[in-house]
C-alpha cells in the first residue's frame, strides 16, 4: 500500500496508483493512467467495495484495469476506490456519501471529470450506487452518469439512502427521477447472492423504461466476479490464481470501462 504523502507506486506500466486520506480520515485509493492523456478530461469512477469494513485493497484488480489502456481495452479512467465501513453506526452512509464528495471535489485535480462520475460497487456497494441514481435528492439533485451494479442484490436498503432500491423504483412516477443507464454483473454461481437478485432488478428497471444490461459471468461466484478468491488462512479475499477467476474480473473491468466510456 502506498503510505499517504509518499510517491505514487506504478503497479503496472499504464496505471499508478496513490493513496490519499479523505478529510474524514478515510483512506482512497486513486488510480490514473500512468501516460499523459490529452486535454480531455478523464471519465471518473468511484468504485465501492462490500460490507468487509475498509477493504479498498479487494478491489484494486479490478480498477487498475479499468484505469489502464492495455489488453482490456480501457480508454484510461480515473478510478477512486475509498475505505468505508459498514459497521459503523449509521452503516456506512457517511463514509459514502463522503467519497463521493471527495471524487466530485478533486476529481479535477487528478485529471478525471468532475461533472461525468460513474457510481459502481460490488456486492453491498451496487445497490449504495443505485440508491444514489433514484434518490438525486439525498445528495443535493446529483445524478450519476451512469451506474455499474456487481454481484448484489436490490431489494434491501441500501447503504446511502437507507431504503431498498427496487422500492424505490417502484414508488417513482414515469420519468422521474430522469433514468440513468445502469450495468449489472453478476457469477452464475454466485451462492451468496444469486444471479436472480440482478435479473429481477434488471426487469424491474426495464419496467420504468430505465436503459439497462445484465451481463452474466459464466461459472464466477460472488468474489470471483470481481476476481478475486476467498483465502481461508487470512480469511480474506485475495486476487484469483485460476485463469478463469482473473478473467471474470476483466469481464467486470470491462463493463465499468465501457459505461465510463460510453
Amino acid at each position: 500500500m502506498t503510505r499517504p504523502g509518499k510517491a505514487a507506486v506504478p503497479e503496472r506500466p499504464d496505471v499508478i496508483r496513490t493513496t490519499v486520506t479523505a478529510p474524514n480520515g478515510k483512506l482512497v485509493d486513486v488510480h490514473r493512467p500512468g501516460t499523459a492523456t490529452g486535454p480531455t478530461p478523464l471519465p471518473t469512477v468511484l468504485l465501492w467495495h462490500g460490507t468487509g469494513p475498509d477493504e479498498r485493497d479487494i478491489l484494486r484488480p479490478v480498477a487498475r484495469a479499468v484505469a489502464g489502456s492495455g489488453a482490456l481495452g480501457a480508454l484510461g479512467a480515473l478510478v477512486y476506490v475509498p475505505d468505508w465501513r459498514s459497521d459503523a453506526p449509521d452503516a456506512g452512509r457517511a463514509h459514502l456519501l463522503a467519497s463521493l464528495e471527495y471524487a466530485r471535489t478533486h476529481a479535477g485535480r487528478h485529471g478525471g471529470d468532475p461533472e461525468r462520475i460513474v457510481l459502481a460497487g460490488w456486492s453491498a456497494g451496487a445497490p449504495a450506487a443505485l440508491g444514489l441514481a433514484l434518490r438525486p435528492e439525498v445528495v443535493g439533485g446529483w445524478r450519476p452518469a451512469a451506474v455499474v451494479g456487481i454481484a448484489s442484490r436490490y431489494d434491501l436498503p441500501a447503504r446511502t439512502t437507507g431504503t431498498p432500491p427496487l422500492s424505490d423504483l417502484a414508488a417513482s412516477g414515469p420519468g422521474i427521477p430522469v433514468p440513468v443507464p445502469v450495468h449489472l454483473v453478476h457469477g452464475t454461481a454466485d451462492t451468496l447472492m444469486g444471479p436472480a437478485y440482478s435479473r429481477a432488478a434488471r426487469d424491474a428497471l426495464m419496467a420504468r423504461r430505465w436503459p439497462v444490461e445484465l451481463e452474466e459471468i459464466a461459472g464466477a461466484d460472488h468474489a470471483g466476479a470481481i476476481g478475486m478468491e476467498y483465502d481461508p488462512a487470512s480469511q480474506r479475499l485475495r486476487p484469483g490464481t485460476d485463469e478463469r477467476v482473473r478473467a471474470a474480473g476483466e469481464q467486470a473491468a470491462r463493463t465499468i470501462a465501457r459505461a465510463a466510456r460510453a
